[in-house]
């Protein structure tokens, strides 16, 4: 992904995102969440603070070029909470969109009190982050991963077996899938991946992406590619881009009739973790470097029971079977 173009938001803001992208390390995906996130924070603050955007008919039409220190000093606590409530009834944000954007201003707010001593104190600094819905992630069983995997022909079966494959069997991100290159591949079966945050980390290939990475390069476009070092090439010979990857694991949910059951590409992600914790017994340490997760607490919702050691375990309850009275009907 390209680094962002934040020419044309105002200095503050701008020197902000180049903070996270150059010095902080962020990925050009996040500090353009940032900058989308700090965009709307200010929009409802000139729209709902300040009488010249007030009468502005449309809130996508407000401009934040001239936003300046000056007016980030006069936000308040209160400010900010009000925002939130207008995030929850206007916008109708979740709980887990909330906490980005409180982890955003908070970020912002810390940089320029703490880092640039612009401002005296951080007004985010006391705010609590809303509450996240505990859910399980959604994965794929292992019946249904193979019907995915055999629902895979066509043109290009080599590389999207390849794709699939690795998606099942490591756990990687779509952004490190598209992001790697010929060279990354190591003779003693290891590839290196690129995480958030540009952070590396090395996974082991298994039998079966050893074999599917061997088949598809075979056949991998050599000449005319755009960029020689990429691993996977798309139909117009460049680099395949997420929009693709996004689509190839789509139509071949359809064809395995999984379509409608909620998957999608990071399903294959939460699919392989799952698969890994339940059948191979993994140790969840071990999980969280191959995830690459920052903290072992992301890795922890892998650690849930499958419906199948749910009924095992209520089976095995010593009154299961030998207390089961009968009524007579009345």
């Amino acid at each position: 992904m390209k680094n962002p173009n934040f020419s044309i938001t105002s200095p503050v803001i701008k020197d902000f995102l180049n903070y996270m992208l150059n010095i902080k390390g962020k990925s050009p995906k996040t500090v353009s969440e940032y900058y989308l996130d700090l965009r709307t924070f200010f929009r409802y603050i000139k729209k709902f603070k300040y009488s010249e955007a007030k009468n502005s008919e449309n809130f996508k039409d407000i401009k934040i070029d001239d936003i300046d220190i000056q007016m980030v000093k006069s936000i308040t606590l209160t400010d900010i909470y009000d925002y939130f409530n207008y995030l929850t009834y206007e916008r109708k944000n979740s709980s887990s969109t909330k906490a980005r954007k409180i982890s955003c201003l908070r970020s912002f707010f810390n940089f320029l009190s703490n880092k640039t001593h612009q401002i005296d104190e951080n007004p985010c600094k006391e705010i609590d982050t809303p509450k996240k819905k505990s859910s399980l992630p959604k994965f794929l069983t292992l019946e249904e991963s193979l019907e995915l995997l055999n629902s895979v022909t066509g043109t290009y079966r080599e590389r999207d077996f390849c794709i699939l494959t690795l998606f099942l069997n490591c756990g990687m991100r779509l952004s490190e899938l598209v992001n790697m290159n010929l060279s990354d591949i190591r003779s003693d079966n290891t590839l290196r991946l690129t995480g958030k945050g540009n952070k590396e980390r090395i996974i082991y290939l298994n039998e079966a992406c050893n074999s599917a990475i061997k088949n598809y390069l075979k056949v991998r476009p050599m000449n005319g590619i755009a960029d020689r070092n990429a691993l996977f090439i798309s139909k117009q010979k460049k680099r395949i881009s997420p929009k693709t990857v996004q689509a190839l694991v789509y139509k071949y949910l359809n064809k395995a009739n999984l379509k409608n059951e909620g998957y999608s590409v990071h399903k294959l992600r939460h699919t392989a973790a799952t698969l890994m914790y339940q059948h191979g017994n993994v140790d969840i340490r071990v999980l969280k470097d191959i995830l690459g997760h920052s903290n072992l607490g992301t890795t922890e919702i892998y650690t849930h029971v499958s419906n199948r050691q749910i009924e095992k375990a209520i089976s095995s309850n010593p009154l299961a079977k030998k207390y089961i009275k009968k009524f007579d009907e009345e």
